[in-house]
């Protein structure tokens, strides 16, 4: 084995290992740090979903209340003045319906019947007490209830409320339904997510009877789901498969689509009956966090062969410079001393690393004893051997 090849071969692996090593353990710290990124990502998207879903509940039930609280609409759902209601409500409700994505609005008498629906006046006298379990609900208890629901006109965000006549009386109810779609428009218009809203199939053609039929082409359907509503049907239509819709608690994926990454959080909605029969989906662009993952790991792979061709570089000129180089001088002078010839001479001894210098010192000492040895044999008389100077 010759030190010449085998110690930097050996420095150079164990710095391609060092570095190679490193390389990895950073790897994985940055593929974590982005999958923490995009974790904070999905919470967001989660939270943004609730949030709003919950605030659009709340809208519901505060205007339901409102209209429930008010004495003349108290009086003429006593008097059961279908005429007298819908004149008196139907400019309110086309405004809320303009503004603020107010869709539907109904009053119930007991036990859970429709007695007036604004948003389709020539639709009442139908039984809900099998189809809205929230409205037996609110009327049973009187107590009042928001949530999801597939109404008349199509899934919802409905609030609902107890209503009395003058003297108090518990008389029926009485809600206001907010449509998903102006929601997950505005949603998109706010946070740059693209929202969609999936129904099942068959509960929505038993209860939505006002809904468009074109709602059911096969365009729109997802497995036994139909896309109601959605603020980009190409990217859904790539994202969201009807195993993904199989769900009944919040779900989280990535996709590519159109060579794009997305993140996907699906949320489930439930009816007053506590039974999943739709899902709200959003997602977002995700190539950002991907792309930047990508270029870390290439530039990762290309300072790491750069520090192993700089640093083997290194390792190389110090061991062939600071202590092959010298050595093998010094190993050609003890060579020519030994055969003899002593005018060779060490130059450069600052260069030398402390551990050569010694070995130079002893060149120097054997190199000055043999010459004092030549001058000796010198100035013996001719013909004199060694053993006889000796």
């Amino acid at each position: 084995m010759k030190f010449r090849r085998s110690a930097p071969l050996v420095l150079i692996t164990s710095i391609a290992l060092v570095i190679v090593t490193a390389s990895i353990i950073s790897s994985l710290l940055f593929t974590r740090m982005i999958s923490s990124v995009e974790e904070k990502q999905f919470s967001l998207m989660h939270s943004i979903v609730a949030f709003n879903l919950h605030g659009a509940e709340d809208r519901a039930q505060a205007r339901a209340a409102m209209i429930a609280d008010l004495p003349n609409a108290r009086a003429l759902f006593a008097a059961k003045d279908r005429a007298g209601l819908l004149a008196e409500y139907s400019k309110m409700f086309a405004d809320q319906k303009d503004k603020y994505g107010v869709d539907q609005a109904q009053f119930h008498s007991l036990p859970a019947t429709s007695f007036l629906r604004l948003n389709a006046p020539e639709s009442f006298g139908d039984d809900l007490s099998k189809i809205r379990p929230s409205v037996v609900t609110v009327n049973r208890d009187r107590i009042p209830y928001k949530g999801f629901a597939i109404a008349y006109s199509g899934p919802a965000i409905v609030g609902l409320v107890p209503m009395f006549d003058p003297q108090d009386k518990h008389i029926g109810s009485f809600e206001f339904g907010i449509a998903f779609d102006d929601l997950l428009d505005n949603l998109k218009n706010a946070y740059g997510l693209e929202m969609a809203i999936f129904i099942d199939e068959p509960s929505l053609h038993e209860l939505a009877q006002g809904v468009d039929p074109g709602i059911f082409s096969d365009q729109n359907r997802v497995g036994k789901f139909i896309r109601f509503h959605s603020t980009s049907t190409a990217v859904f239509q790539s994202l969201v498969s009807d195993k993904d819709l199989n769900t009944t608690e919040n779900t989280q994926y990535t996709r590519e689509a159109h060579g794009v990454t997305y993140g996907i959080v699906l949320v489930p909605l439930r009816n007053g009956a506590g039974e999943v029969f739709g899902v709200v989906a959003a997602t977002s662009d995700f190539s950002a966090s991907r792309s930047s993952r990508g270029r870390a790991l290439v530039w990762q792979a290309l300072i790491g062969l750069f520090s192993i061709v700089l640093l083997a570089g290194v390792a190389l000129v110090i061991i062939r410079g600071t202590l092959l180089r010298p050595l093998e001088v010094i190993t050609a002078r003890f060579a020519t001393l030994s055969s003899g010839d002593t005018t060779a001479e060490l130059t450069e001894r600052d260069k030398l690393c402390d551990e050569l210098k010694g070995l130079a010192q002893q060149y120097d000492e054997f190199r000055n004893a043999k010459i004092m040895q030549n001058e000796v044999e010198l100035t013996l008389p001719p013909g004199t051997g060694k053993k006889e100077s000796e």
